[in-house]
Protein backbone atom coordinates (compact mmCIF):
# COMPACT_ATOMS: atom_id res chain seq x y z
CA UNK A 1 0.00 0.00 0.00
CA UNK A 2 1.51 3.40 -0.56
CA UNK A 3 1.94 5.54 1.95
CA UNK A 4 0.26 9.38 1.84
CA UNK A 5 2.31 11.65 2.95
CA UNK A 6 0.74 15.15 3.60
CA UNK A 7 2.09 18.51 1.40
CA UNK A 8 4.56 19.92 1.89
CA UNK A 9 3.83 23.65 2.79
CA UNK A 10 3.78 25.81 -0.27
CA UNK A 11 6.90 27.93 -0.58
CA UNK A 12 6.36 31.73 0.24
CA UNK A 13 6.05 33.56 -2.60
CA UNK A 14 8.63 35.88 -3.57
CA UNK A 15 8.60 39.03 -5.72
CA UNK A 16 10.96 38.08 -8.68
CA UNK A 17 11.70 41.52 -9.82
CA UNK A 18 14.76 43.70 -8.98
CA UNK A 19 13.71 46.88 -6.50
CA UNK A 20 15.38 49.56 -8.03
CA UNK A 21 13.86 51.72 -5.60
CA UNK A 22 15.30 50.37 -2.61
CA UNK A 23 17.47 52.22 -0.10
CA UNK A 24 19.49 50.95 2.60
CA UNK A 25 19.28 53.04 5.83
CA UNK A 26 21.62 51.86 8.53
CA UNK A 27 19.48 50.27 10.25
CA UNK A 28 18.76 47.41 7.43
CA UNK A 29 22.50 47.46 6.65
CA UNK A 30 23.22 46.89 10.55
CA UNK A 31 20.76 44.06 9.50
CA UNK A 32 22.69 42.13 7.13
CA UNK A 33 24.52 39.05 8.05
CA UNK A 34 28.48 39.10 7.95
CA UNK A 35 29.82 35.59 8.47
CA UNK A 36 33.55 36.54 7.20
CA UNK A 37 33.38 38.25 10.89
CA UNK A 38 31.31 35.32 12.63
CA UNK A 39 32.73 33.90 16.04
CA UNK A 40 35.62 30.94 15.96
CA UNK A 41 33.36 28.88 16.12
CA UNK A 42 32.62 29.05 12.39
CA UNK A 43 35.91 28.35 11.28
CA UNK A 44 35.94 25.41 9.07
CA UNK A 45 39.34 23.56 9.37
CA UNK A 46 42.36 23.67 11.25
CA UNK A 47 42.04 26.71 13.74
CA UNK A 48 45.63 28.08 12.49
CA UNK A 49 47.04 31.15 11.34
CA UNK A 50 46.82 31.68 7.47
CA UNK A 51 50.15 33.95 6.19
CA UNK A 52 48.05 35.18 2.69
CA UNK A 53 44.11 35.94 2.22
CA UNK A 54 42.94 38.68 -0.07
CA UNK A 55 41.86 39.65 -3.77
CA UNK A 56 43.93 39.17 -6.96
CA UNK A 57 44.46 40.95 -10.37
CA UNK A 58 41.80 43.75 -9.78
CA UNK A 59 42.63 45.97 -12.79
CA UNK A 60 42.80 49.58 -12.58
CA UNK A 61 44.53 52.91 -14.53
CA UNK A 62 47.69 53.89 -12.63
CA UNK A 63 49.72 56.66 -13.48
CA UNK A 64 53.55 56.51 -13.61
CA UNK A 65 56.66 58.23 -13.28
CA UNK A 66 58.80 57.93 -16.36
CA UNK A 67 62.81 58.23 -15.76
CA UNK A 68 63.02 61.06 -18.38
CA UNK A 69 60.67 63.32 -16.99
CA UNK A 70 56.36 62.85 -16.94
CA UNK A 71 54.43 60.21 -16.91
CA UNK A 72 52.35 57.19 -18.48
CA UNK A 73 48.85 55.29 -17.88
CA UNK A 74 49.22 51.67 -17.69
CA UNK A 75 45.92 48.78 -16.95
CA UNK A 76 47.92 47.78 -13.65
CA UNK A 77 46.49 44.08 -12.54
CA UNK A 78 47.07 44.38 -8.15
CA UNK A 79 47.06 41.40 -5.29
CA UNK A 80 46.12 42.77 -1.78
CA UNK A 81 46.49 40.33 1.14
CA UNK A 82 46.86 40.30 4.78
CA UNK A 83 47.62 37.79 7.31
CA UNK A 84 44.79 36.57 9.41
CA UNK A 85 45.32 35.04 13.22
CA UNK A 86 43.65 31.59 13.99
CA UNK A 87 41.33 33.05 15.86
CA UNK A 88 39.29 34.72 12.94
CA UNK A 89 37.16 33.39 10.74
CA UNK A 90 37.85 35.77 7.68
CA UNK A 91 37.96 39.04 6.58
CA UNK A 92 36.03 41.88 4.81
CA UNK A 93 38.30 41.58 1.17
CA UNK A 94 36.13 44.50 -0.50
CA UNK A 95 37.83 46.98 2.28
CA UNK A 96 41.46 46.09 0.22
CA UNK A 97 40.14 47.49 -3.03
CA UNK A 98 38.27 50.65 -1.27
CA UNK A 99 41.68 51.04 0.24
CA UNK A 100 43.50 50.84 -2.68
CA UNK A 101 40.67 52.98 -4.73
CA UNK A 102 41.65 55.65 -2.20
CA UNK A 103 45.24 56.12 -3.72
CA UNK A 104 44.47 55.37 -6.83
CA UNK A 105 44.33 58.79 -8.24
CA UNK A 106 47.71 59.91 -7.58
CA UNK A 107 51.01 59.47 -9.30
CA UNK A 108 52.51 56.30 -8.47
CA UNK A 109 55.15 56.03 -6.05
CA UNK A 110 56.34 53.56 -3.45
CA UNK A 111 55.13 56.34 -0.74
CA UNK A 112 51.82 56.32 -2.17
CA UNK A 113 52.01 52.77 -2.14
CA UNK A 114 52.79 52.07 1.23
CA UNK A 115 50.44 54.65 2.28
CA UNK A 116 47.58 52.20 0.68
CA UNK A 117 49.52 49.23 2.55
CA UNK A 118 48.84 51.16 5.70
CA UNK A 119 45.18 52.05 4.95
CA UNK A 120 44.07 48.43 4.88
CA UNK A 121 46.72 46.55 7.32
CA UNK A 122 44.86 49.39 9.73
CA UNK A 123 40.89 48.76 8.20
CA UNK A 124 41.60 44.49 8.60
CA UNK A 125 43.19 44.63 12.38
CA UNK A 126 45.67 42.61 10.12
CA UNK A 127 49.42 42.07 11.62
CA UNK A 128 50.86 42.01 7.82
CA UNK A 129 50.07 42.99 4.72
CA UNK A 130 51.26 42.96 1.59
CA UNK A 131 50.39 44.83 -2.50
CA UNK A 132 51.63 43.47 -5.63
CA UNK A 133 51.12 45.94 -8.81
CA UNK A 134 51.91 44.01 -12.06
CA UNK A 135 51.69 45.93 -15.11
CA UNK A 136 53.72 45.64 -18.76
CA UNK A 137 56.02 48.58 -18.97
CA UNK A 138 56.32 50.29 -22.71
CA UNK A 139 59.94 51.65 -23.69
CA UNK A 140 61.18 52.86 -27.42
CA UNK A 141 64.09 50.89 -28.33
CA UNK A 142 66.14 51.90 -31.48
CA UNK A 143 66.56 49.08 -33.53
CA UNK A 144 70.66 47.91 -34.48
CA UNK A 145 71.97 49.77 -37.52
CA UNK A 146 68.96 51.02 -39.37
CA UNK A 147 67.54 54.05 -37.55
CA UNK A 148 64.07 52.45 -36.45
CA UNK A 149 62.67 52.40 -33.81
CA UNK A 150 59.80 50.08 -31.77
CA UNK A 151 58.08 49.80 -28.00
CA UNK A 152 59.68 47.16 -26.32
CA UNK A 153 57.31 45.92 -23.42
CA UNK A 154 58.33 44.40 -19.90
CA UNK A 155 56.71 42.87 -17.85
CA UNK A 156 57.46 44.18 -14.46
CA UNK A 157 55.33 43.98 -10.91
CA UNK A 158 56.26 45.72 -7.67
CA UNK A 159 55.87 44.94 -3.99
CA UNK A 160 55.53 46.34 -0.56
CA UNK A 161 55.79 43.73 1.99
CA UNK A 162 54.97 44.72 5.62
CA UNK A 163 55.86 41.37 8.09
CA UNK A 164 55.72 41.85 11.92
CA UNK A 165 56.59 45.66 11.71
CA UNK A 166 59.47 45.14 8.85
CA UNK A 167 58.73 46.87 5.86
CA UNK A 168 60.59 45.53 1.86
CA UNK A 169 59.99 46.79 -1.23
CA UNK A 170 60.84 44.89 -4.15
CA UNK A 171 60.55 44.97 -7.81
CA UNK A 172 60.24 42.07 -10.18
CA UNK A 173 61.35 42.76 -14.29
CA UNK A 174 61.19 40.25 -17.40
CA UNK A 175 63.94 40.69 -19.62
CA UNK A 176 63.58 38.75 -22.82
CA UNK A 177 66.80 37.83 -24.64
CA UNK A 178 68.95 35.94 -27.36
CA UNK A 179 71.10 33.44 -25.88
CA UNK A 180 73.45 31.89 -28.20
CA UNK A 181 75.62 28.57 -26.93
CA UNK A 182 79.33 28.78 -26.96
CA UNK A 183 79.91 25.17 -27.34
CA UNK A 184 77.20 25.07 -30.43
CA UNK A 185 79.20 28.04 -31.57
CA UNK A 186 82.85 26.65 -31.36
CA UNK A 187 81.43 23.39 -33.28
CA UNK A 188 80.04 25.32 -35.79
CA UNK A 189 83.51 26.60 -36.39
CA UNK A 190 85.24 24.23 -36.12
CA UNK A 191 83.68 22.54 -38.87
CA UNK A 192 83.86 25.66 -41.20
CA UNK A 193 87.79 25.78 -40.51
CA UNK A 194 88.55 21.66 -41.03
CA UNK A 195 85.77 20.44 -43.36
CA UNK A 196 84.57 23.63 -45.24
CA UNK A 197 80.97 23.19 -44.41
CA UNK A 198 78.76 25.80 -43.50
CA UNK A 199 77.57 25.15 -40.02
CA UNK A 200 75.14 27.49 -37.56
CA UNK A 201 75.04 28.31 -33.72
CA UNK A 202 71.89 26.97 -32.35
CA UNK A 203 70.36 30.28 -30.39
CA UNK A 204 67.27 30.99 -28.42
CA UNK A 205 65.01 33.20 -27.38
CA UNK A 206 65.80 33.38 -23.13
CA UNK A 207 63.87 35.13 -20.43
CA UNK A 208 65.49 36.20 -16.98
CA UNK A 209 63.59 37.55 -14.21
CA UNK A 210 65.32 39.35 -12.11
CA UNK A 211 63.56 40.40 -8.23
CA UNK A 212 65.65 42.94 -6.35
CA UNK A 213 65.39 44.45 -2.99
CA UNK A 214 64.85 48.54 -3.47
CA UNK A 215 67.74 49.35 -0.71
CA UNK A 216 68.56 53.00 0.57
CA UNK A 217 67.10 56.71 -0.15
CA UNK A 218 68.25 56.96 -3.99
CA UNK A 219 65.61 55.79 -6.16
CA UNK A 220 66.27 53.17 -8.71
CA UNK A 221 64.06 53.56 -11.89
CA UNK A 222 62.57 50.71 -14.03
CA UNK A 223 64.39 52.11 -16.87
CA UNK A 224 67.56 51.62 -14.87
CA UNK A 225 66.82 47.89 -14.33
CA UNK A 226 66.22 47.51 -17.84
CA UNK A 227 69.42 49.23 -18.69
CA UNK A 228 71.34 46.56 -15.92
CA UNK A 229 70.32 43.79 -18.00
CA UNK A 230 71.11 45.37 -21.16
CA UNK A 231 74.43 45.87 -19.89
CA UNK A 232 74.82 42.21 -18.23
CA UNK A 233 73.51 40.34 -21.40
CA UNK A 234 73.18 42.92 -24.53
CA UNK A 235 71.57 40.22 -26.80
CA UNK A 236 68.09 41.59 -26.48
CA UNK A 237 65.40 40.18 -28.54
CA UNK A 238 64.93 43.06 -31.31
CA UNK A 239 61.61 45.23 -32.27
CA UNK A 240 62.18 46.53 -35.80
CA UNK A 241 64.50 44.77 -37.76
CA UNK A 242 65.78 45.12 -41.26
CA UNK A 243 68.04 43.15 -43.01
CA UNK A 244 71.28 45.67 -41.97
CA UNK A 245 69.77 45.00 -38.16
CA UNK A 246 69.59 41.09 -38.79
CA UNK A 247 72.90 40.83 -39.84
CA UNK A 248 73.76 43.40 -36.44
CA UNK A 249 71.99 40.93 -34.35
CA UNK A 250 73.69 37.88 -35.87
CA UNK A 251 77.09 39.72 -34.72
CA UNK A 252 76.27 40.58 -31.74
CA UNK A 253 75.03 37.41 -31.09
CA UNK A 254 78.23 35.90 -32.05
CA UNK A 255 80.41 38.24 -29.64
CA UNK A 256 78.18 37.57 -26.64
CA UNK A 257 77.74 33.70 -26.41
CA UNK A 258 75.90 32.82 -23.14
CA UNK A 259 75.26 29.71 -21.46
CA UNK A 260 72.12 30.20 -18.67
CA UNK A 261 74.81 29.78 -15.94
CA UNK A 262 76.72 33.08 -17.57
CA UNK A 263 73.61 34.68 -17.77
CA UNK A 264 72.70 34.69 -14.01
CA UNK A 265 75.85 35.40 -13.26
CA UNK A 266 76.31 38.27 -15.88
CA UNK A 267 72.99 39.51 -14.25
CA UNK A 268 74.27 38.87 -10.26
CA UNK A 269 77.12 40.94 -11.32
CA UNK A 270 75.33 44.35 -12.28
CA UNK A 271 73.18 44.05 -9.53
CA UNK A 272 75.78 43.57 -6.73
CA UNK A 273 77.45 46.62 -8.63
CA UNK A 274 74.53 48.80 -7.64
CA UNK A 275 73.57 50.61 -3.95
CA UNK A 276 70.58 50.99 -5.06
CA UNK A 277 69.82 47.10 -4.74
CA UNK A 278 69.55 44.72 -1.61
CA UNK A 279 68.95 40.64 -1.96
CA UNK A 280 68.08 39.62 -5.01
CA UNK A 281 67.10 36.70 -7.14
CA UNK A 282 67.43 35.80 -11.13
CA UNK A 283 65.93 33.20 -12.36
CA UNK A 284 66.45 32.36 -15.95
CA UNK A 285 65.21 30.00 -18.77
CA UNK A 286 67.02 29.38 -22.01
CA UNK A 287 64.63 27.67 -24.28
CA UNK A 288 65.76 25.45 -26.45
CA UNK A 289 66.34 25.19 -30.24
CA UNK A 290 68.37 22.16 -30.03
CA UNK A 291 66.86 20.40 -27.16
CA UNK A 292 62.79 19.40 -26.52
CA UNK A 293 63.55 20.93 -22.87
CA UNK A 294 64.56 24.45 -21.69
CA UNK A 295 67.88 25.10 -19.93
CA UNK A 296 67.27 26.72 -16.77
CA UNK A 297 69.19 28.34 -13.71
CA UNK A 298 68.57 30.03 -10.41
CA UNK A 299 70.56 32.29 -8.06
CA UNK A 300 70.02 34.37 -5.03
CA UNK A 301 71.83 36.42 -2.68
CA UNK A 302 70.51 37.49 0.72
CA UNK A 303 67.58 35.83 3.26
CA UNK A 304 64.71 37.82 1.23
CA UNK A 305 64.61 35.23 -2.15
CA UNK A 306 66.86 32.56 0.11
CA UNK A 307 64.71 29.09 -0.99
CA UNK A 308 65.42 24.98 -0.54
CA UNK A 309 62.06 24.48 -2.45
CA UNK A 310 60.89 25.09 -6.00
CA UNK A 311 57.41 25.80 -6.85
CA UNK A 312 56.69 23.88 -9.40
CA UNK A 313 55.84 26.91 -11.51
CA UNK A 314 59.15 28.77 -11.18
CA UNK A 315 60.66 28.23 -14.58
CA UNK A 316 57.41 26.99 -16.39
CA UNK A 317 56.13 30.47 -15.60
CA UNK A 318 59.28 32.09 -17.27
CA UNK A 319 57.93 31.94 -21.07
CA UNK A 320 59.73 34.32 -23.56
Amino acid sequence: MTEIRPLTPAYPALARSYDADFRVDPAYKDSLPDLQNGPASLIVGARTAIQHVGISNFRLPIRYLVRDGGEITLETSVTGTVSLEADRKGINMSRIMRSFYGHADHAFSLSVLEAALDDYKTDLDALDARIQMRFSYPVRVDSLRSGLSGWQYYDIALEVIDVAGVRLRVMHVDYVYSSTCPCSLELSEHARQTRGRLATPHSQRSVARISLVMDGPERIWFEDVIALCRAAVPTETQVMVKREDEQAFAELNAANPIFVEDAVRAFAGQLIADPRVGDFRVVASHQESLHSHDAVSLLTSGPTFAQASLDPATFAGLRA
